[in-house]
């Protein structure tokens, strides 16, 4: 029996979300599909993150144990002739006992992207969400200021979410410009901006990215003062949050282990 670790990225529009779920198709399940022929025999795959629905990753990581003679070039070549093409296995690799995809995780970075401007490519239409008007970008990262650091993050938790801690630590927040990353953009030609809001801690509560960006934008459009966003983490209270951000401009970008010893 080997353990591998499986790094994957994936559309998430046509999914309900990385978890198997009884009311329609996981990456979870399809993943543990293909691989089961290779097996012999079902298997149960971990990942470090629980994406909800139409969330996607270009870092996704998994762990799975696995008896076959298949080498690691060939293992992905046959996930990815069996995985539906958004969803793509981008290596395979042995890890030593005792490594967990989620349990081992020391970090994970999401990415969220936003999109100013009166007209979003055809192309980007699933990876955005569309903003009219230009945001004050300066404002929207003094607010991410306050996240940084080990902080009580219920204000920005979705209802539910039944964790026995609320507490992580942000190490990084920013908002910059980004290049676009799909077949086309419309932003050059209509005065418009691509942006990413990136955060990275060593755990996120359930819609914690969303909400936290939700709350960005009311910053960015002027409705909120950049201040805001440290009352509202102190306060714990959802209800002083901005609204959930759409779904389809969440990107898990990558996940951090611990270096092998």
């Amino acid at each position: 029996m080997r353990l591998l670790k499986l790094v994957m990225a994936y559309d998430g529009t046509a999914y309900v979300g990385w978890q198997r779920q009884p009311n329609g198709p996981s990456v979870q399940a399809l993943l543990e599909d293909a691989l089961a022929p290779i097996a012999g025999a079902p298997v149960t795959v971990h990942g470090a993150g629980r994406t909800d629905a139409g969330v996607h990753a270009l870092g996704q990581v998994a762990s799975v144990s696995l008896t076959t003679r298949l080498d690691a070039p060939a293992l992905v070549r046959a996930l990815n002739a069996t995985l539906p093409p958004d969803i793509r296995v981008l290596a395979a690799s042995e890890e030593t006992p005792g490594f967990h995809a989620r349990y081992s995780a020391t970090a994970k970075r999401y990415r969220y992207y936003l999109h100013t401007g009166p007209v979003v490519s055809p192309f980007a239409h699933r990876y955005v969400w569309p903003v009219a008007n230009a945001l004050d970008e300066a404002a929207m990262a003094d607010a991410l200021d306050a996240l940084v650091g080990r902080h009580d993050f219920a204000a920005f938790q979705a209802a539910g979410s039944g964790v026995a801690t609320t507490e992580r630590t942000v190490s990084s927040a920013h908002v910059e410009a980004a290049e676009p990353v799909w077949v086309d953009s419309t932003a050059a030609t209509t005065g418009g901006r691509l942006l990413a809001v990136e955060l990275e801690s060593d755990g996120f509560l359930r819609h914690m990215v969303r909400n936290v960006v939700g709350t960005l934008v009311e910053v960015g459009q002027r409705r909120r003062a950049a201040g805001d966003v440290r009352a509202i983490l102190q306060s714990r209270d959802r209800r002083r949050a901005g609204p959930t951000a759409p779904a389809r401009g969440l990107f898990l970008v990558g996940v951090r282990y611990a270096p092998a010893r």
